[in-house]
């Protein structure tokens, strides 16, 4: 006979059923916290957390610098300005070369030299945005490994999303950004894709176009333009069998280079030989780059330069406010394709619609105010 179950030894019963466990939140709740708190960072917060060097509020100030968002881009615009006096006093290195160069190995070598010294290296890693999806691959870390895991080295791929010389829109608030941080050397390293690329030295005072000693005819290997913009070339990949070739190219250079006009900034572009590979050489370019910093800021060209870039930014900034408050203006939307039919039906010239247009848009301005 089965005993028969009382309230005394139903505790103890295989038939009790316990009450169900309270169901847990999905999103961890410290989470939530440090989520919180990431969106009430205060532009004050922010400056604080720069001028201490914390890389990861630095971080996020870039990319509410690289953000298209209105809000964003106001508070960062706000960081920048607070940040500035404590900035600019860094050494600004352009690096730029055809695809293959070698460029992302060279500042990996450089750069863990720089720090052994003492110094705080930032790398801006501008990637080639695709002109058909508008994305980037920004693989530049993974180039970089010995760097990328130096305390006292810090890198920012960004993606150039189309502009010119494939530098990105905001690197130069990225610079003032990283200064601030306390980086005492910042290099740029650009795509490589041509021409274009001297849009980097508006915005560095050192330009380093690295090129290859057998890739055909080296006079030939990069645009006339970006040679007259060099402070120095540097042949990489000098090591082995290659190291004769890149001796040849080295002298080929230099004679290309005396037919060039004297630089304004009385500097004589030095052309040298390196080896990422091997790390020969990779000193020596630390050392022009100090010669180079010395002379200049001893005959004010250095000073001048930056001023320059400065204004610059300024010529810039106005042209890109005032084509996008032209684009988002409501009168403008509502006629500009109505207005480019027009053109490719050849019912007005692209010139006078372009008048038209204009002259309009301050019209609706003035009746705004």
């Amino acid at each position: 006979m089965y005993d028969k179950i009382t309230d005394a030894n139903f505790e103890n019963s295989a038939l009790k059923v316990n009450p169900p466990i309270e169901k847990p939140n999905q999103v961890n709740d410290e989470f939530l916290i440090k989520y919180k708190k990431k969106e009430d960072l205060s532009v004050e917060n922010f400056v604080l957390g720069i001028l201490n060097g914390d890389r990861t509020i630095l971080s996020r100030a870039i990319t509410l610098v690289e953000s298209s968002r209105w809000d964003h881009q106001k508070k960062a615009q706000e960081i920048i300005e607070n940040i500035l006096p404590h900035a600019g006093k860094s050494i600004r290195v352009g690096i730029t070369g055809v695809p293959g160069v070698g460029k992302s190995t060279l500042i990996d070598v450089l750069g863990k030299q720089l720090t052994s010294l003492g110094h705080k290296v930032a790398v801006l890693a501008i990637d080639p945005s695709s002109q058909r999806s508008h994305g980037s691959i920004l693989g530049d870390k993974t180039r970089m490994e010995a760097l990328s895991t130096d305390e006292n080295a810090f890198i920012r791929p960004s993606p150039s999303a189309g502009s010119l010389g494939g530098v990105a829109k905001k690197t130069r608030e990225i610079i003032l950004l990283c200064e601030a941080s306390g980086f005492d050397v910042i290099i740029v390293e650009t795509v490589g894709v041509g021409q274009s690329e001297i849009a980097v030295h508006s915005m560095v005072d050192f330009f380093l176009l690295l090129q290859l000693a057998n890739a055909g005819d080296e006079l030939q290997g990069i645009k006339r333009g970006i040679m007259e913009m060099a402070d120095a070339i540097a042949i990489n990949k000098a090591e082995g069998e290659n190291k004769e070739k890149a001796i040849l190219a080295q002298g080929q250079y230099k004679n290309a280079l005396h037919l060039f006009p004297i630089m304004e900034s009385g500097w004589i572009p030095q052309v040298l030989t390196c080896s990422a590979y091997s790390k020969e050489g990779i000193d020596k370019i630390w050392e022009v780059i100090n010669q180079y910093v010395i002379a200049t800021k001893s005959n004010g060209y250095f000073y001048k330069k930056r001023n320059e870039q400065n204004l610059n930014i300024l010529d810039q900034s106005i042209e890109t406010q005032l084509k996008e408050s032209f684009y988002n203006n409501s009168y403008i939307k509502d006629v500009i394709e109505q207005t480019k039919k027009d053109i490719l039906e050849n019912r007005i010239s692209a010139y006078v619609a372009a008048e038209k247009l204009i002259e309009n848009y301050f019209k609706e301005i003035k009746q705004i105010k």
